[in-house]
């Protein structure tokens, strides 16, 4: 979800590369959910959710990285230009895709309503141009109070360009000590959300709704994870480097342990959950990307996997879901189990990862350089 690094500097190949494990691992997270009754119960990446806050951590770090010494002569309208160019081809295509699923299930909603398709094309629009949907609202197609019923995953896009503009308008403009102290008191916002039980289950599955404490924590987080990225890239070179050899595989085998990781209710105590999400969050991301940062591709097998990866992660994050709309309806129209449904499972994982590169090789990439070229002759 960044924009690319400048040519002069170097490109950090280990964060593109866990930044496409995490989308993976996202996948994989939504393929369970179609079998669990609750995020208690989800026993298939459990702890998916969370790459979303990996992703906005890695987001701020490289905007900050990117951008902080270079804003002399930038406008905020010039960076948002980039952003938009950067995110909206993609969600353009999760649109599409989600519009057209949705027909394909027959325009009905999980409780088998039948929904007009007008109020499905004006769901699209209203996602193309990141307006969420209020729970009960006609817009909301689904009936599940998701914020983008056409593609809910796309609600932390919603929340990457709101942190895009909390950069530009504000974020970059504090001193290091004040945006420390800024990220210091989101993180005691983070933990006070997932072990305050704001959600019900002491999670920080959120963001993805506007019902209830819902959007309030998927704020909160990503705040703290936006902030928390521009100040490590803003201390990052002062502070000594963590070079681990074979850093990539060792942090990629880390990010897929913790999002693999059962709901944490050990002795009928379920708000250990909320203090191991906020040690992941709070912690343990921040480590990975340092240490990430501060790792280099060594051999050809490293370098291919972390530059594929990082190609298809926001592709695949931004269009895989749609698919899984589909899987869901005909698991529970079957009432399959995963022992009956896990090949098609696969397949569809297989399926959207191809898809992605597809998107980007012949869709995402010529649009924004053609989108590029435009910007720069209309000024």
């Amino acid at each position: 979800m960044n924009d690319p690094l400048p040519h002069s500097k170097p490109h950090y190949h280990l964060i593109d590369g866990l930044r496409g494990v995490a989308a993976i691992m996202v996948v994989i997270y939504h393929l369970g959910e179609g079998f669990c009754t609750s995020p208690a119960d989800l026993w298939l990446a459990n702890h998916g959710y969370l790459a979303v806050q990996f992703f906005f951590i890695l987001s701020g770090f490289v905007l900050g990285y990117s951008y902080d010494d270079r804003w002399t002569g930038m406008t905020s309208r010039v960076f948002l230009r980039r952003r938009i160019i950067r995110l909206q081809p993609m969600v353009a295509a999760g649109v599409v895709l989600g519009v057209a699923a949705y027909f394909m299930q027959g325009s009905v909603t999980w409780s088998g309503e039948h929904i007009s398709p007008i109020w499905v094309v004006l769901a699209g629009i209203s996602t193309f141009f990141m307006i969420p949907a209020w729970a009960g609202s006609p817009l909301e197609i689904r009936g599940n109070a998701e914020m983008f019923p056409v593609n809910g995953p796309l609600w932390s896009l919603f929340f990457e360009y709101l942190g895009s503009l909390a950069y530009c308008l504000v974020i970059r403009r504090l001193s290091t000590r004040a945006l420390a102290c800024f990220t210091a008191v989101a993180a005691v916002g983070v933990g006070a959300f997932a072990v305050g039980n704001a959600t019900g289950y002491y999670h920080l599955g959120v963001g993805w709704s506007l019902s209830g404490a819902i959007p309030w924590g998927g704020a909160i987080c990503m705040l703290f994870c936006f902030s928390a990225g521009f100040l490590m890239a803003r201390i990052f070179n002062r502070l000594p480097r963590l070079e681990v050899r074979g850093a990539f595989w060792w942090c990629a085998a880390v990010i897929v342990i913790l999002l693999s990781m059962p709901y944490v209710d050990y002795g009928g105590c379920p708000w250990l959950n909320g203090i191991y999400e906020t040690i992941c969050v709070v912690f343990v991301f921040l480590l990975l990307v340092w240490i990430a940062a501060s790792g280099r591709t060594t051999d050809g097998v490293t370098t291919f996997a972390c530059n594929f990866s990082g190609d298809i992660s926001y592709p695949l994050y931004a269009v895989h879901y749609p698919s899984l709309y589909l899987f869901y309806a005909w698991v529970w129209a079957n009432n399959l189990t995963w022992g009956e449904a896990w090949p098609v499972a696969a397949a569809i994982v297989a399926g959207n990862i191809l898809l992605a590169w597809l998107l980007l090789k012949y869709y995402d990439a010529p649009v924004r350089k053609w989108l590029s070229r435009k910007g720069k002759s209309g000024r």
